[in-house]
């Protein structure tokens, strides 16, 4: 449990009346406690304190009205879980179409046997062959740019 949100589903049971969140993320966001005995009013004791009837007016006093409402919906976001039965957001992995293609090109490129074992080299660590230039001619350009604008703004 990472979010206040996420613990609202403990207010439909009837019977708690005990709760400790000690040494739980949760603990430590803001209005943690007031957020807790709005939610779970049947609540007794929080965290091995108990909750004075002051603490329950300024819960219901902090999130009466819209803007309490809002408050309490902002407060008490969720974690993005995992649900059961739900499809798992396919990410995409590998090279991309470009740096296929770079790759491609630096084999064709390649004529002794060193050169490939220092593809070979670069692929394992991760580097892709000809994007480290393209990078370093970007740079080369830029830096050259600004030193052309410097000359003009000098004069």
């Amino acid at each position: 449990m990472t979010e206040l949100g996420d613990l609202d589903p403990l207010s439909n049971l009837k019977s708690l009346q005990h709760l400790s969140l000690l040494r739980n993320p949760v603990q430590s966001k803001k209005h943690y406690r007031l957020y807790i005995v709005h939610k779970i009013p049947q609540l007794r004791v929080l965290d091995f304190q108990r909750i004075r009837q002051k603490e329950r007016e300024a819960a219901a006093k902090m999130f009466k009205g819209k803007k309490g409402q809002a408050l309490a919906s902002d407060i008490g976001k969720r974690s993005k879980t995992f649900v059961p039965g739900e499809k798992i957001p396919e990410k995409k992995t590998g090279p991309s179409k470009e740096d296929i293609e770079l790759i491609k090109m630096a084999i064709a490129k390649a004529k002794t046997l060193n050169e490939v074992e220092r593809l070979n080299q670069m692929l394992k660590t991760g580097v892709i062959p000809g994007k480290e230039l393209k990078k370093l001619r970007g740079e080369r350009v830029e830096e050259e740019e600004d030193e052309d604008m410097e000359v003009v703004n000098g004069t």
